[in-house]
């Protein structure tokens, strides 16, 4: 199985969400969009902007921590400087 890490964007609330999954993208947004009770319940044009896979969860987690950490919107942006 593969684990990913997820940037989404919502531009309604002009906010970005950082989540990991075993799931497949495409899956896991339908659940945020939909079946979901959390954050991302409170607008529905959430749109995925960015994905990383890895082998383990717990690097998944590890880097989705990472990325909280910094802001997603710093790090997208430290991402397209490089």
């Amino acid at each position: 199985m593969r684990y990913k890490v997820y940037i989404l964007y919502s531009a309604i609330l002009e906010k970005y969400y950082v989540g990991h999954t075993g799931m497949e993208i495409a899956e896991r947004l339908e659940r945020h969009l939909h079946d979901h009770g959390g954050y991302t319940s409170k607008v529905k044009d959430w749109e995925c902007i960015w994905i990383e896979e890895f082998l383990e969860k717990t690097d998944a987690i590890k880097k989705e921590k990472e990325i909280k950490k910094r802001g997603a919107g710093r790090y997208l942006a430290d991402k397209s400087e490089a």
